[in-house]
């Protein structure tokens, strides 16, 4: 059966700075992999050398058949010290956008995802008052000088992910998505050294993984308003959003008070925080089941990913219509994808999704895009280069890039728009 999409559809793959780019020396996470006892497999180090080699990257994802490229600009590289603003990395970022236009690729902007400079940290990090005004003076920076290039951008990726951590790790000591493991989390040494390497004390060292209480959450709500109002005063036209990673919450006979709980946590207590987005952006990978007792594990023989959750493709078209009664945007899906070495399997769930997603449009719910997580395997957090999520291998001996058959794959339907 053929599933035709509509005609400005867009169709494409995401990746973040940090995961990438390599050499983010002035990024917290950098202070993480260098700590002492630090719980990650490897250090990024040059990662695949994107910073370097991103017109041959871009170039490359055009030539396989994508539309649109879904990046982030690293806080840190652009403003390295408070207030100072590095024209280098901006004209860096200034080219990616243009090389974009220039191999027919649209550009999506996340502005931050995950990382920030390690001087945010002396200061209180993401605790800090003042963290509002300096994120949406960064972005209002960006925007002066690149406003013009970008026609969509996300002020924070994931911004309910530390919630799901918390939550995740005081009642079901699951491995999330990014990678970060419930010792790890709790364990204070390593994180006091990651802090005295970013040139303070513990009590200030509070990085965007740990805006999990009231107060943080309200500062980074306040931070997303000042920065969306910053980029529309000077950008009008520039379409903004935020994006939540959400599992399809599921629930079994006696689990439902649960499910709905989770949800709420998960979704419903960030819908202010829309309030006046002109996209919302959705971010899927699995499912999540809860019984009378709390989580329900995969049942003994279940499919799981390397990341050791469900493979379960459904759960992308189940939480677009969750979502969508209570939303009155557009939808973006602006990451979904798998961690795997087996890309037949990678295939089957990007085809699996996406005819879910195809169902969830003819019933007239508007989802305008698809942007697959990831483009290249990459740097995967505390996971390091062990978890295989891309469209494209990397040999990093030799940083030469081999497209999969599933790059090929979303290639062919980005360009006939249809799913076969």
């Amino acid at each position: 059966m053929k599933y035709l999409f509509p005609k400005d559809f867009i169709w494409g793959s995401a990746t973040a700075a940090y995961q990438v780019e390599g050499n983010n020396t002035g990024s917290d996470f950098w202070a993480e992999e260098q700590a002492e006892g630090s719980p990650y497999a490897d250090k990024s180090g040059d990662a695949i050398d994107h910073y370097r080699l991103y017109r041959e990257d871009i170039a490359l994802m055009a030539s396989l058949g994508l539309k649109a490229y879904r990046f982030s600009i690293e806080w840190a590289r652009v403003e390295p010290a408070p207030g100072q603003y590095s024209r280098s990395a901006i004209e860096h970022y200034r080219d990616m956008l243009n090389a974009c236009y220039e191999y027919g690729l649209m550009p999506v902007v996340a502005m931050h995802h995950f990382s920030s400079p390690q001087w945010l940290m002396r200061i209180g990090g993401w605790a800090s008052p003042s963290v509002p005004e300096r994120f949406s003076k960064y972005c209002e920076v960006v925007f002066q000088e690149l406003g013009s290039l970008i026609p969509y951008v996300l002020t924070f990726n994931e911004i309910n992910l530390p919630v799901m951590l918390r939550d995740v790790f005081m009642n079901n000591g699951l491995v999330p998505p990014v990678g970060i493991d419930s010792a790890s989390w709790r364990a204070p040494q390593w994180r006091e050294s990651a802090a005295r390497l970013c040139g303070t004390t513990v009590d200030n060292y509070v990085t965007f993984h740990m805006i999990s209480d009231e107060a943080k959450i309200a500062l980074l709500k306040e931070a997303h308003i000042q920065a969306r109002e910053a980029i529309k005063r000077v950008s009008p036209q520039t379409r903004v959003g935020l994006s939540m990673a959400l599992s399809d919450v599921q629930s079994v006979p006696g689990g439902e008070n649960i499910a709905e709980e989770r949800w709420q946590l998960y979704f419903r207590k960030y819908l202010s925080m829309l309030e006046g987005d002109d996209f919302f952006g959705l971010q899927n990978y699995t499912r999540e089941v809860y019984g009378q007792e709390g989580l329900v594990r995969p049942a003994p023989g279940a499919e799981l990913t390397q990341m050791k959750y469900e493979y379960y493709p459904e759960a992308l078209a189940n939480v677009i219509r969750k979502v969508a009664k209570d939303l009155s945007i557009p939808i973006l899906i602006t990451e979904h994808g798998i961690g795997t070495d087996d890309d037949v399997r990678r295939v089957n769930f990007i085809r699996t999704a996406l005819a879910g997603l195809h169902s969830c449009i003819r019933d007239g719910i508007a989802v305008t895009g698809y942007l697959h997580w990831t483009t290249f395997d990459n740097f995967e957090w505390n996971a390091g280069y062990s978890m295989t999520f891309g469209l494209i291998a990397v040999d990093r001996s030799t940083q030469e890039r081999h497209p999969k058959e599933s790059a090929h794959y979303l290639g062919r339907i980005a360009q006939t728009n249809t799913l076969e």
